[in-house]
């Protein structure tokens, strides 16, 4: 695929066939779309979770233990909607978008309805916990980012857009184009994320757990 500013048909030839243009494709699970935009993958991951909570809302919606089923919800549901999520580049609509959708999870798992006009802060009170979809995403990112900047790979420099090469700019209308760092860089800075990304105790401390390594205990 080709990521352009303005739309340009591009031609290439398989065994004597041009290819057709699309504006995106469906590749290992995952949709990519021609302008490098998330919203279309994030639709589609969230689409998919939410048939699966319905097609096995038993357990969920059953009598077990509030923690318990937070936990299914997360291990099954979420699990489901953010996979690849440490690749997104996430708008204000995106997580908006995203926002709702853990909301839908904590109503449906409660079978709190439309109609009953009960309020998210009520919502979050009943399920004893808060919003943090978009934490984990950032912590998900944050950790990923940091495996890259300690190793020396291609992918490194091209994270950091510095991959040389002959672009033609061209003067375009509108906001500049929103990159993979942006939603870190805008809360810690980028000198803060690559101390982080070198540290991993400063990561863990940030974002409060989730980092440790597994130790098993030996009972005997």
């Amino acid at each position: 695929m080709r990521f352009l500013r303005q739309p340009f048909p591009v031609t290439i030839m398989l065994d004597q066939k041009q290819l057709e243009n699309v504006e995106c494709f469906v590749y290992l699970g995952s949709v990519l779309a021609d302008g490098g935009i998330c919203s279309c993958e994030i639709k589609s991951r969230i689409a998919m979770a939410k048939a699966a909570f319905s097609r096995k809302k038993t357990p969920f919606t059953s009598k077990l233990d509030l923690n318990l089923r937070k936990k299914l919800v997360k291990c099954y549901i979420w699990s489901m909607a953010l996979y690849g999520a440490e690749t997104w580049m996430l708008w204000a609509a995106d997580q908006k978008y995203l926002g709702s959708f853990e909301m839908w999870c904590w109503r449906r798992k409660e079978k709190i309805s439309w109609t009953d006009h009960v309020r998210n802060e009520e919502v979050l009170l009943i399920v004893n916990d808060q919003r943090n979809i978009l934490h984990e995403i950032r912590k998900w990112k944050n950790n990923w980012i940091g495996h890259i900047f300690r190793r020396n790979c291609l992918l490194k420099p091209v994270i950091k857009g510095k991959i040389k090469g002959k672009v033609e700019v061209t003067r375009r209308r509108g906001r500049r184009c929103r990159k993979l760092l942006n939603d870190l860089k805008e809360r810690r800075g980028y000198s803060h994320l690559k101390e982080e990304a070198v540290d991993r105790t400063i990561t863990r401390n940030h974002f409060g757990g989730g980092f440790e390594p597994a130790v098993r205990q030996n009972t005997e």
